[in-house]
């Protein structure tokens, strides 16, 4: 199983970027996908999560601003940002659950992808 999210860059306060993440080895359908992100010294922390059915959910931090969708097709997830800001500056994860609903705990993701890193200058 391998999780790919790319995508990430320098921007400036009040940019937009879309990250993706590319799965393989797993039926991408049949798995909730999430959003994680993780400055230094801070723990990772939930950004977004879109279940099976395409249902989302998102940190009150982002909620208005980021949006996450999925393409089942091209077993590719997606998080579109906007209006970035300083604070959103971290690496961002992709991971996935066998659990239909969108999930907000670590813990209920099983497999995690390699990160890529978003940072916003003010």
């Amino acid at each position: 199983v391998q999780l790919q999210a790319y995508g990430g860059g320098l921007l400036q306060d009040g940019d937009s970027l879309r990250l993706s993440c590319v799965v393989s080895g797993l039926r991408f359908e049949a798995y909730s996908m999430g959003w994680f992100r993780q400055s230094p010294g801070k723990e990772r922390e939930f950004v977004a999560a879109v279940g099976r059915g395409g249902s989302t959910v998102y940190a009150d931090s982002v909620k208005g601003r980021f949006i996450t969708s999925r393409n089942n097709a091209e077993n590719t997830l997606y998080l579109l940002m906007n209006n970035l800001k300083p604070e959103d500056t971290a690496v961002y994860t992709c991971a996935a659950s066998t659990i239909g609903t969108p999930m907000m705990s670590r813990a209920r993701y099983k497999y995690w992808g390699q990160g890529t890193l978003v940072t916003v200058s003010s």
